[in-house]
């Protein structure tokens, strides 16, 4: 029966289905809300409408994105069972212990979905409006400044380390809960400065209550990387995923529905709201891209000694 399944799973795309196919889980691995939870729920109608069956999310969450991963790592590889995650992809593997699963070799990448671009926001009455003269006024200061981030070993933290490391300087890291309780450090002046989704800052922006004095990702101006630090670029992602073993067929099969899906022009403004940019690109293109970001990442929590518990 499972061989069945697997080969009716493997049909192409084209033409009518002959039978209602087998319904796939679609595994969230972050809570209700977040821009992970709102794509899987986006996207997911228009996957069931071309795979010919029903594609239901279901949000595992925990430990940042750990809880689902493993669940999915788990499951039968027969494309009935997918997951959703970000960034914690390429970040848990050096952070975390005892997992009951290698993040390297559990799953099967379908395809990269989107980024998200970050930006570095501080207050308005700080006094700086460009890159340069944050760090000119940090480096003249001479301490260890103060940055907020959504937790330990999450991109507004990872990217923040970074950019002080190549600027010279030295910061202290303050883990906030999420990122509203991030902003909100930064309104008060808990901390200085933080890298944040574009989403999170845009209302704030407009309010003239913080600055953007950068993006983390090329493409959106000013770029972190064309202010001085050529080649930097650390942004978050989506992408999905099947347990290790699934057919290449299936996989094949899946990227193009989901291609389809999340490249639909009636997302367009909804993505932008986001900040979620598309990028689904198939899954050789996302094996490349995760074996790079993983050593990237790697190499960075090593450098700075990061810990979860410290």
């Amino acid at each position: 029966m499972r061989a069945a399944r697997r080969g009716l799973l493997a049909l192409p795309l084209a033409g009518p289905a002959l039978a209602q196919e087998r319904p796939i889980r679609l595994v969230i691995a972050f809570p209700p809300g977040g821009s992970t939870d709102i794509l899987g729920r986006l996207i997911a109608p228009r996957m069931g409408e071309i795979l010919g069956t029903t594609v239901t999310p279901e949000n595992r969450s925990g430990a940042s994105g750990a809880v689902g991963a493993g669940l999915v790592a788990q499951a039968a590889p027969d494309g009935a069972t997918l997951l959703l995650d970000s960034g914690g992809q390429a970040v848990n593997p050096h952070l975390m212990r005892g997992l009951g699963f290698d993040y390297a070799t559990g799953f099967a990448p379908v395809t990269l979905l989107a980024t998200l671009p970050l930006v570095l926001v501080v207050r308005a009455d700080l006094g700086v409006a460009t890159l340069a003269a944050l760090l000119a006024r940090l480096r003249a200061e001479g301490w260890p400044v103060a940055y907020g981030s959504v937790g330990i070993g999450a991109r507004t933290h990872l990217a923040m380390a970074a950019l002080l490391r190549r600027a010279g300087l030295t910061g202290e890291h303050i883990p906030y809960r999420g990122g509203a309780d991030q902003m909100a450090g930064l309104l008060r002046g808990d901390v200085a400065l933080g890298f944040t989704s574009v989403a999170l800052a845009a209302p704030l922006l407009r309010e003239g209550r913080l600055l953007a004095l950068g993006y983390s990702l090329p493409g959106r101006a000013p770029s972190i990387a064309e202010q001085g630090f050529p080649g930097f670029a650390i942004g978050d992602w989506l992408a999905l995923l099947a347990p290790a073993g699934t057919p290449p067929a299936t996989i094949a099969r899946l990227a193009a529905a989901v291609r389809e899906a999340v490249m639909q022009p009636a997302l367009s403004p909804r993505l932008a709201e986001l900040g979620l940019e598309p990028a689904a690109e198939g899954p050789e293109a996302l094996a490349r891209f995760l074996s790079a970001e993983r050593a990237a990442m790697g190499a960075l929590i090593a450098a700075e000694g990061i810990r979860l518990d410290g």
